[in-house]
């Protein structure tokens, strides 16, 4: 059974997130509304003279399509600047360990990844990359990457105060975001974690002589920092190659503990930002109750199978009582806490090797991967629980026979159609490239045959499509194939829901705010939340178990994994 201490820390993690949620959620509200708040003296001149560069201002509002047209071209631009980094970083500076230049392929797959928040990783980052690419390429992407994503979310968000046609301006946005939000968090972030232990250096690599002989290199940065913002940004690529099961990268139980509440802390808080950026702060708590529903269902069911499968009795644990694959520095219940924070938040951070979990663990970490939204990346997947949401005010409408409308504004074609193509879009993306995969005989080259094989398949384009980039191995995936259709997955997975998010945005910020009647579906109540957490698992059931059936739950009672 679990050590109770071990599950008070669970608790105590989750309970200070809870605790945090509103009061950061009510500061990110004011940034995106730019109303005053403590950082302005220090901050405005700084903003401003950004503001004169870019040539925009606050007051300049743009449409859905100009705004989606901005961020686009700052993403566009960012990714190949890094591909050119990865390109051409073995005859660049900062390159202490002699990393070779990448392959144009694997530096394309990679720029994409860190680009969208995804952070898959075909490389080993102790041998495969320089320190300046880590740090002026992917670091920054790092930045980039989750600072769009809450951008996304406050564009989608003023869709349903506004009646102008405009979303706000992406310029100020992105902006207000690193300044004010990102980078001092980062900043708090990679303290605490220097202060726990976390390597944070320029020294590229130290020489030590372990007691059994040789000599070893070991291989150190700033790590501290990278963690930072690879846990506060849902990134999840790791510094090193095991990521956080690596010792300096994620060395006691603090820092693990730390990491937890850095990954969920911003998801949850964007909840409670939408309430304040509505003008409906009770808005906010039929969303949380169902993502924390389902969050704490995933957590439990985690535990449970990994601890005590029938199934699997005997098979996953070692002579210590720790489970294979686990990381034997931190109780069952920490890995666990861990790594369902790390998928169901979309960061993609590994402490244990997933391809060792019991089947039903694997399809609850999937499961998670397919939602996106309980409560998925920073930003975007607080617009993917709003698209649900618009989906289930329709459904709702049209139950009692009254025209849909949601915090004031009709849900109709328009929205219900960006809805449609998002939901659908994600199964698209894994299935496809799953299917060539499989046809053409390149899966079964990469990770070889059987359930477990298709599993591991199955798992990658999941993870590439949700732009969460955890992987499950073990899979030869540093191939043309891998890397192309990879970096595809990963792009139709980022772009085509933002242009979702802000097209529904923009369209409902064309509407003018309706008074609510005596039709109107009460979202903040119980009730809501019921019927939304039914909408949320029964779309996605629908569309992903059969698929389960296929990878992790047709190994149950097969004799290992």
């Amino acid at each position: 059974m679990f050590d109770l201490r071990s599950l008070l820390d669970v608790g105590l993690a989750i309970l200070i997130v809870l605790l945090i949620a509103p009061f950061l959620g009510r500061y990110m509200a004011k940034v995106y509304m730019g109303r005053p708040s403590l950082l302005d003296a220090l901050l405005d001149p700084l903003e401003t003279a950004i503001y004169r560069f870019l040539g925009t201002h606050p007051r300049v509002a743009m449409g859905w399509k100009e705004y989606a047209a901005s961020l686009l071209v700052l993403n566009a631009v960012a990714t190949a600047f890094v591909y050119a980094l990865l390109v051409a970083q073995g005859s660049l500076p900062m390159n202490p360990l002699g990393a070779p230049n990448m392959s144009w392929d694997l530096a394309f797959h990679t720029s994409v990844s860190f680009m969208t928040n995804t952070d898959f990783q075909h490389y080993t980052p102790e041998h495969q990359l320089s320190m300046l690419s880590a740090l002026l390429g992917l670091m920054m992407l790092m930045f980039l990457s989750a600072a769009t994503g809450l951008t996304v979310a406050a564009a989608f968000i003023r869709g349903f105060v506004r009646r102008d046609g405009t979303v706000g301006n992406f310029w100020v946005d992105i902006t207000r975001t690193l300044t004010r939000i990102l980078l001092p968090l980062s900043l708090l972030g990679a303290f605490l974690f220097a202060l726990a232990g976390v390597p944070q250096t320029f020294t590229g690599s130290i020489t030590y002589f372990p007691l059994s002989g040789g000599v070893h290199i070991l291989p150190l940065g700033p790590v501290a920092t990278w963690d930072a913002i690879e846990f506060l940004g849902t990134n999840g690529g790791g510094y090193f190659a095991a990521n956080a099961a690596h010792p300096l990268q994620n060395p006691s139980a603090v820092t693990n503990f730390l990491a937890v509440i850095m990954m969920l802390v911003i998801p949850f808080s964007t909840i409670f930002t939408f309430g304040h950026m509505v003008r409906r702060p009770g808005e906010s708590w039929p969303l949380l109750v169902t993502v924390l529903t389902i969050f704490l269902v995933a957590l439990g069911l985690f535990m449970y199978f990994e601890l005590s499968n029938p199934f699997l009795a005997g098979v996953a644990t070692q002579n210590s009582g720790y489970l294979y694959g686990a990381e034997t520095r931190f109780t069952i219940p920490e890995d666990a806490l861990f790594q369902v924070s790390s998928i169901y938040a979309n960061v993609g951070a590994t402490s244990m090797v997933l391809g060792a979990l019991t089947p039903v663990a694997q399809s609850t970490l999937l499961f998670g991967m397919f939602l996106q939204s309980a409560p998925g990346g920073d930003g975007t997947g607080f617009g993917m629980l709003l698209i649900f949401t618009i989906l289930t005010v329709f459904i709702g409408g049209l139950m009692v026979g009254r025209t849909p409308e949601y915090l004031g504004k009709k849900i109709g074609q328009p929205q219900i159609k960006w809805a449609t193509v998002t939901i659908l879009s994600h199964p698209f993306a894994i299935f496809v490239p799953l299917v060539v995969a499989l046809v053409s005989g390149l899966g079964a080259v990469a990770a070889g045959t059987g359930p477990h094989a298709f599993t591991v398949l199955l798992y990658e384009f999941t993870s590439e499509s949700a732009n969460n980039g955890s992987g499950m191995g073990p899979i030869q995936d540093n191939t043309l194939f891998f890397n192309v259709a990879g970096a595809v997955v990963m792009l139709v997975g980022r772009y085509l829901p933002i242009l979702a998010m802000l097209a529904i945005g923009g369209s409902l910020a064309s509407q003018d705010t309706l008074p609510p009647g005596p039709g109107t579906l009460r979202t903040q109540s119980a009730t809501f939340a019921l019927l939304l957490l039914g909408v949320l698992l029964i779309l996605t059931g629908l569309l992903f178990l059969p698929v389960l059936a296929l990878g992790p739950l047709s190994q149950i009672g097969v004799g290992g994994l």
